[in-house]
This record gives C-alpha cells, sequence and structure tokens, in this order.
C-alpha cells in the first residue's frame, strides 16, 4: 500500500478562516505538495486538515522508482503498524480562485507549519486541477454488477434496466465500509452464495464490512442472519444497507460466541485473522453447514486450510490472484 488519504470532517466549502474568500462561482481545485522528513510528515498532515486542507494524501517521495519502500504488513504479521516513509511526499487538496492561489496556498501551508511547530518550507509545488463534474465522475466508477444466476449489485442511481428482470437487485453505495462487490473477494462469496443458498437457511457473516454478504443472503433466502464485526462503523453501515434492502438481519460487535451454529458462515477478512480465528469460525457452522473463507491469496490457500482441523476446505474458485475456500462441516456418524 502507497497511498493513505485522510478525509476532513468539514464540508467541502471554501474555508471563511482563511482571507479574502472569492464568490464559489470562482473556486477552482489545487494541489499543494512538498516533500518532507518522516518525522515531519504525520503531524504536518493533520495540520493541514486542521488549516483547511480538504484532504491529504501521503505518498512515499521515492514512489515508482527502485528506490520505493513497501512499509505496511497484513494484519496479524510481523510488524504491522504503518510507519512513514523516509521521504514522504504529502499532497493537500483545497479551494481558491486562480488569482488568489497562491497566497493561498502559502497562508495554508504557513497555519499548519505554525500549529505543527515546524520550519516554514519554501519548497512547495502547486497545481490546478480540471474543473469536472466529481458527482458523476464517481458514479461512473460504480457500475451495476450481475453476480451468478441471481444477484445483481448496483447502485441506487441506476435505474432498473429490462435486461436485468428476473435477479435479486442488492442496492449498495460506496460509503463508510468496504464492500460494493466490485474486489475479486466479495465476487467469489457472492458466486457461492449464489450457487449455494437455495433458501431458509441461518447464516452468518463475520467481518460483515458494508453487510453486503449478509444482505445477499437475505435476498437469496436466508431466514436468520447475523452480521459480525469489529468496527461500529460497519455496523451502522450494515444496518443502512440491510434496511435499504428491507433485509433483516442482526449485528453483533465482535463477540460471536454467543450465537448458536449456522447453515453457512462466510469469513471475507485476511489470511491472517482467517488462520488465528480458526477455532472461533469452526465452531459457529452446525453438522453438514459450510464454511467459506475469502480475502487470501490464492498462495495462501494451503497455509489458511492447514489452519482448520475440523473442516476440510478446499478452494472453490479463483479470481484475478485470489481465492476463496469452501467446505462441509461432517455430521456425525457419516
Amino acid at each position: 500500500m502507497r497511498v493513505l488519504c485522510k478525509a476532513a470532517l468539514q464540508s467541502i466549502i471554501w474555508n471563511k478562516n482563511l482571507p479574502n474568500a472569492p464568490s464559489p462561482e470562482d473556486l477552482q481545485w489545487f494541489e499543494l505538495s512538498l516533500v518532507l522528513a518522516a518525522s515531519e510528515a504525520e503531524q504536518l498532515s493533520d495540520c493541514l486538515l486542521e488549516a483547511g486542507a480538504v484532504c491529504v494524501q501521503a505518498e512515499d517521495a521515492q514512489a515508482n522508482t527502485k528506490d520505493e519502500q513497501a512499509i505496511f504488513a497484513e494484519p496479524g504479521l510481523e510488524d504491522p503498524h504503518p510507519r512513514v516513509w523516509a521521504q514522504t511526499r504529502l499532497t493537500a487538496l483545497f479551494e481558491s480562485s486562480p488569482r488568489q492561489a497562491d497566497h493561498q496556498a502559502l497562508a495554508l501551508l504557513a497555519n499548519a507549519c505554525d500549529q505543527a511547530r515546524i520550519a516554514l518550507t519554501s519548497s512547495w509545488q502547486l497545481k490546478a486541477l480540471e474543473n469536472q463534474d466529481w458527482v458523476r465522475l464517481t458514479q461512473s466508477q460504480f457500475q451495476p454488477i450481475e453476480i451468478g444466476e441471481r444477484l445483481l449489485i448496483t447502485p441506487s442511481w441506476e435505474p432498473e434496466q429490462a435486461t436485468h428482470v428476473g435477479r435479486k437487485r442488492l442496492v449498495l453505495d460506496p460509503g463508510l465500509a468496504f464492500g460494493t462487490g466490485s474486489h475479486p473477494t466479495t465476487a467469489l462469496c457472492l458466486r457461492w452464495l449464489d450457487a449455494h443458498l437455495r433458501g431458509a437457511e441461518r447464516v452468518i457473516d463475520y467481518g460483515c464490512g458494508s453487510g453486503i454478504l449478509a444482505i445477499a443472503a437475505g435476498l437469496l433466502g436466508a431466514t436468520s442472519i447475523d452480521a459480525i464485526d469489529i468496527d461500529p462503523q460497519a455496523l451502522i453501515a450494515t444496518k443502512e444497507n440491510a434496511k435499504r434492502n428491507r433485509v433483516d438481519l442482526q449485528t453483533h460487535l465482535t463477540r460471536a460466541d454467543r450465537l448458536a451454529p449456522a447453515d453457512m458462515v462466510l469469513a471475507n477478512i485476511l489470511a491472517a485473522p482467517l488462520k488465528l480465528l480458526a477455532p472461533a469460525l469452526e465452531s459457529l457452522v452446525k453438522p453438514g453447514g459450510y464454511l467459506v473463507l475469502a480475502g487470501l491469496l490464492t498462495r495462501q490457500v494451503d497455509e489458511v486450510a492447514n489452519c482448520y482441523a475440523t473442516i476440510r476446505l478446499q478452494a472453490w474458485q479463483d479470481l484475478d490472484g485470489w481465492s476463496v475456500l469452501a467446505g462441509q462441516r461432517p455430521i456425525e456418524g457419516h
């Protein structure tokens, strides 16, 4: 992972605290970028947001060169905590009129440096961004996705089309939690549900994110659905998305040990937590039920499958270097 973005907790409007604010029709987006040492990057990025930037991006100053430095490990592996590149490029997004952009950029940077208590640098660049219909541009990146024979994942702004008649329409907009159906791991889990869920099953979505798998299960006929996540924001998103799609489900923060075993348990997270959670996930599957694991690279299939003692997991499908594992818990005496 090379880029971090921090969105400001404010509307994307002109910062009234800065001088000589122009009228909205004169505004244009600009990027202020500078390279600085690791010891200053994190603090200055926060202060740029406080000073009025609407977004700050941090990336390796050596990105796309032989000296580029990877600094993020997969959660659960050694050194999982994010660090900062030795030389970090910060890019701050702000609005200004073209005639005031240089003054605005300097005021923004001076304010941030003062808050961060670091010396004001003269080595910075300013770039004007072409005006675009950003809402339309963003929406164009999210198109309806047909999954298997029965599902259609679609954003709310897309009208229902005749070619999609007969499919279960799952309405989902990009938001605070991961999962819109476009990533291979999510698509693989949805394909599995489409192929195997017949109706009246009890389903657990472990690491629900946006709730897309839990909601898909409900649309396909599951009658009891539990969605679990460690992130409260994910549970909020899941509840909102379930309500929009008229799917009844229960949400749970982290704890799942009191849930009754289910017919289908899906966990679309990452390889390391899938290995750590093996005993807990196995215990949630009833005899004859299915366990489905995703979020792992194809090269990680064997190491994850070997952590599961009571359920024989096998690769069900692969997509773009990602795989989904699935297996059935044996019924005693069979």
